[in-house]
């Protein structure tokens, strides 16, 4: 526990600089920690086999062309160019035919590497996108993701009985999911009435972080489901206590996608 505590302040010693100065300071830290999680992803699938070196330079270097590439315009428009689809599909498919060999390389290896460019590099493109935009709002998905987190292991652990899925994730309960939820949304929903819009619906709020908030917990699940395909318990040990940067991210990503839908 203490060596968590320790390793949780020192994070939050040099992301929350990082986060206030913004600018291309920002923007290379947030690259910096796609190329880390992205090479976490693929460290847990080469636990199973090895992929091969071509198409792993290829993903690291398409997903830093993903997260860097910002519309000039920085209205609420968020759009990827079908250019830059195009592009990261064919450069992670065409391999398949050069190496012609399914034990080395082939479609499901492909699609792996795909989508985890294309989880990975959107949501921390729409991360330097907000931060552009507002840096509140990005302190409020976070406000979202760790209260909700916190909570739900709060609850887990003193009052936790019911299983949410032991399959995936053995210490998660419906209990911590319905706790992390209400604390989520109540820190969530304040932080973003006081610092960035007063005027917005209450009801509309609440009902927007009560999902962001339910959509975090579910991805948390579906990393925790990937660590479970390769008997993984952490992606990394990056950060003693912590596990890897996707450890702490997994929730992020999915409450920046669930934002993207519900309040642009």
């Amino acid at each position: 526990m203490k060596q968590r505590t320790i390793t949780a302040l020192l994070i939050l010693l040099i992301c929350i600089p990082i986060l206030v100065i913004g600018g291309t300071l920002f923007n290379l830290f947030v690259v910096l920690i796609s190329i880390l999680g992205l090479k976490e992803m693929i460290d847990v699938r080469d636990h199973k086999s090895q992929l091969p070196i071509v198409p792993k330079l290829i993903a690291l270097g398409t997903i830093t062309y993903l997260v860097v590439n910002i519309s000039p315009n920085m209205g609420a428009i968020y759009l990827l160019d079908y250019r830059t689809i195009a592009f990261v599909m064919l450069l992670l498919l065409l391999p398949i035919i050069v190496y012609h060999d399914s034990r080395v390389y082939n479609i499901t290896d492909a699609f792996f590497l795909i989508g985890s460019v294309f989880l990975l590099g959107i949501s921390l493109n729409l991360l330097i996108m907000l931060r552009t935009e507002n840096v509140m709002i990005v302190i409020y998905l976070f406000v979202i993701t760790v209260m909700t987190d916190t909570w739900a292991l709060i609850a887990g652990k003193l009052v936790g009985k019911y299983k949410l899925l032991e399959s995936i994730s053995p210490k998660k309960t419906w209990e911590g999911l319905i706790a992390g939820t209400i604390f989520g949304v109540l820190f969530g929903a304040v932080f973003y009435y006081i610092t960035i819009d007063n005027n917005i619906n209450v009801l509309t709020l609440i009902l927007g972080t009560t999902l962001l908030s339910l959509i975090g917990q579910l991805g948390d699940l579906v990393f925790s489901s990937i660590k479970r395909l390769y008997n993984k318990k952490d992606f990394s040990n990056l950060m003693p206590g912590h596990g890897g940067i996707l450890d702490r991210l997994d929730s992020f990503l999915f409450v920046a996608l669930g934002y993207l839908f519900l309040f642009l």
